[in-house]
């Protein structure tokens, strides 16, 4: 397991090998992985919690590529097959998952604030100070009746 320079191991690099065989998608899952968690730890949004976040959003990212080669090798509708008078062209099943691992993606990248569009949504939640009011003299709290 890596971890990202100056995250104080907050947030440890998942072993691709383990979840993927070729070599290719594990080079991409560790760029993806290490872009994702440096724009977290600099937005200060990192946190041990989101580990299994940026997980599943990299497996996104690699699920929506690999189906997007099928796709874009056989096209988004599959052929009837040959000498079945009753087979039809129909919605490659590629096409139905890359469409869900983009929509995986998108719901992910909104949780964790990396989309521009839901950038100011997702912040580093600041602790804000109780402001004195006069009225706070009048008032005794319950406990030190």
């Amino acid at each position: 397991m890596n971890v990202i320079e100056g995250t104080g191991e907050i947030i440890a690099e998942p072993d691709w090998r383990s979840l993927f065989t070729d070599e290719l998608e594990i080079a991409a899952a560790q760029e993806h992985w290490r872009v994702v968690a440096s724009e977290l730890r600099e937005r200060q949004l990192l946190a041990a919690a989101n580990a299994h976040s940026v997980q599943r959003l990299v497996c996104a990212y690699l699920m929506f590529d690999r189906m997007y080669r099928e796709v874009a090798e056989n096209g988004v509708v599959t052929k009837p097959r040959r000498g079945n008078t009753k087979a039809i062209a129909r919605v490659s099943p590629y096409f139905t998952a890359m469409r869900e691992a983009g929509s995986d993606a998108a719901t992910l990248e909104a949780e964790l604030g990396i989309s521009p569009r839901r950038r100011g949504d997702v912040t580093k939640a600041e602790r804000k100070q109780r402001k004195e009011r006069a009225s706070d003299a009048f008032i005794r709290p319950a406990s030190s009746r």
